[in-house]
């Protein structure tokens, strides 16, 4: 181990508010580290001093000699008049025409997406997430040692966000990653940053430990952080009840996070909250029968679609980018007509709809008049709340809501338009990428809130995390003009888009060459995909059905252990105790925790299989 960066007692302040307070931080080689905290709480600006973008007011930054670090922001640097070849594959000393005898290259072209956008594409000609893609691909290219990242993932889909985790944990380089996306952040980090206040805490491990041991220091908080604690409980609740290889921690720490939680409910009641949707809604949501939906540019999305959705229904609703995901939900909302079909609404149905455009409101209105000019109080779930109480949840304090609109940063503009659209309290609720600019408090408070919502959701995200937490039912575009349910979810997903990737030839980049052992690396990548990678969706169920077996197997040896435990606390009881008799029933005692041991690990090791 090596160090890389070292920050000595290290202060910034911008304006009046300090974002570092003599903090001392270290890089070495090897690690990989999330950057969590506030939306404003000084993320970015410790990724700008860390990498020597911006100096510190006090303190001292060091970096290891020769040093090969790559930084990619979410500021746009690129000349507008550059094409994407040179951005990506001209500063490693190849020609454009070359790049596909690179290995290396290829992958990262083909991961990022940049591949489709055309190498002579010029920089000025394209969007702000592609630009984005261009800058990570520039950076992921090289050979480094050190690469920081802040909000890789905006702008990828679950497929892109997955290859990226893939791509870094198997590169030999230290990481330094700001990012919301939580299973993105779990998968990837061996340490995390929180950022708060000025100081910097230190975590080990990803969201999953992040996440305990602020549940830890929550429960021994005052009464002011009760709040946060039950958030904090309830989200370690659902990690629990979650996929299960979130589990495969040390004994000790499945013990402290089952005690943590013993008396924390399930997330949601499904069955009370349908029952509750279907008095609001009535039977009929929104249904499309026998539709055809066309993009803008003329291609066919999706053909005889007949889709109704149920009152209380949530769905997560994912694909690639530019599958068509958004003018599905356009097509929802009824804000794009169908080109054959018909959709009905019903006459009950209130929408309300997160766009990804930001609200175009008046800049000189204060943050608590704009979510009052929409109303005043709502009822959420059983419980009634005040303007003023949903904006301080989702981030807003009472100064901060007295705060002119036109001084909010992007992430608080988000925030504001979501807390105006949970105000209308619509019976449907439409998200389009919820999860943009938004940190993981907020996305806490978010999902808590959506928890006791009485309706029917549909969200689009790429935040798998997020599909994985408030979405009972996971849907897909694969571009084969049908719209997909995927009983297993995310997983599924990316199973079924890596199968379509090798038929296709999306794997055999080698071909771009000219050369013949293209499709021979295509196959071999292709079998390489079934032997290795995920389970089948059949194979999911097998072992989940072994897992549920196995769990009723501990349940009665747990009952087995505790009545043999009450008979040697009586028969120590006695008078006259038969020491012979104890020392038996002590020795039946142990032989049943050995059993429950085998069995959980054997669970543990099911549940391993579940996230491979």
């Amino acid at each position: 181990m090596a160090n890389l960066i070292n920050l000595e007692n290290v202060s910034k302040t911008w304006g009046l508010k300090t974002l570092l307070d003599k903090v001392s931080l270290g890089v070495q080689t090897g690690d990989r580290i999330g950057v969590v905290g506030l939306n404003g709480g000084g993320k970015t600006t410790l990724l700008e001093v860390l990498t020597g973008i911006e100096s510190p007011d006090e303190g001292r930054v060091s970096h290891a000699n020769d040093l090969r670090m790559a930084v990619v922001t979410q500021r746009f640097d690129l000349p507008e008049d550059m094409t994407v070849g040179q951005a990506v594959v001209e500063p490693l000393g190849l020609e454009v025409y070359e790049w596909a005898s690179n290995a290396k290259v290829r992958e990262v072209l083909a991961g990022t997406g940049v591949a489709d956008l055309g190498l002579d594409t010029p920089v000025g000609q394209l969007s702000g997430g592609e630009r984005r893609r261009v800058n990570l691909a520039a950076a992921l290219v090289r050979d480094l040692d050190l690469i920081v990242l802040d909000e890789p993932t905006n702008h990828l889909d679950v497929e892109g966000v997955q290859w990226l985790a893939d791509h870094l944990m198997k590169r030999k380089l230290a990481l330094v990653v700001v990012t919301h996306d939580r299973w993105f952040l779990d998968t990837v980090a061996t340490l995390t940053w929180e950022v708060h206040d000025g100081k910097v805490d230190v975590y080990e491990g990803g969201y999953n430990d992040w996440t305990f041991a602020r549940a830890e220091r929550a429960r021994q908080a005052d009464a002011i952080e009760q709040r946060r604690q039950n958030l904090a409980r309830k989200e370690l609740a659902w990690l629990r009840r979650g996929a299960p290889a979130r589990t495969s921690k040390p004994r000790y720490r499945i013990e402290a996070a089952e005690a943590l939680i013993a008396d924390v409910p399930a997330p949601r009641d499904t069955v009370e909250l349908m029952a509750f949707s279907k008095q609001r809604q009535g039977r009929v949501v929104i249904e499309l029968e026998d539709a055809r939906i066309d993009a803008p540019d003329g291609r066919t999305l999706v053909d005889h679609l007949t889709w109704r959705l149920a009152p209380g229904e949530r769905i997560g609703l994912v694909g690639v980018n530019g599958s068509g995901k958004t003018t599905l939900l356009r097509t929802l909302a009824g804000d794009y007509p169908l080109a054959a079909g018909k959709r009905i609404q019903g006459l009950t149905t209130k929408i309300g709809w997160l766009r990804q455009e930001l609200d175009d409101l008046d800049p000189s209105r204060r943050v608590i008049d704009a979510v009052e000019d929409v109303a005043t109080y709502i009822t959420m779930g059983k419980k009634e709340m005040s303007a003023s109480q949903l904006a301080e949840r989702l981030g807003f304090s009472p100064k901060r809501q007295r705060t002119p609109v036109g001084d909010l940063s992007g992430g608080e503009r988000r925030r504001l338009q979501l807390t105006r659209v949970l105000m209308s309290e619509p019976n449907v609720l439409l998200l389009d990428e919820p999860t943009n600019d938004l940190d993981i408090d907020t996305l806490q408070e978010l999902e808590d809130l959506l928890d006791s919502w009485p309706g029917t959701l549909v969200v689009i995200s790429h935040d798998r995390y997020l599909i994985e937490r408030i979405a009972d039912v996971t849907y897909a575009l694969f571009g084969d003009g049908k719209l997909t349910n995927l009983p297993g979810g995310i997983e599924q997903y990316l199973q079924r888009r890596e199968g379509m990737g090798a038929q296709s030839g999306v794997l055999d980049l080698g071909a771009a060459d000219g050369k013949k052992d293209g499709k021979k690396d295509g196959k071999k990548a292709q079998e390489t995909s079934t032997s290795e990678k995920a389970l089948s969706p059949q194979q999911w169920r097998e072992v989940s059905k072994k897992m549920s077996a196995l769990e009723r197997k501990i349940e009665k040896l747990d009952a087995q252990a505790e009545a043999l435990e009450a008979e040697i606390t009586a028969m120590s009881g006695e008078a006259d105790p038969d020491f012979e008799a104890i020392g038996v029933k002590s020795g039946e005692l142990s032989q049943l925790r050995d059993q429950r041991e085998e069995l959980e690990m054997e669970w543990l090791e099911l549940g391993e299989q579940l996230e491979a």
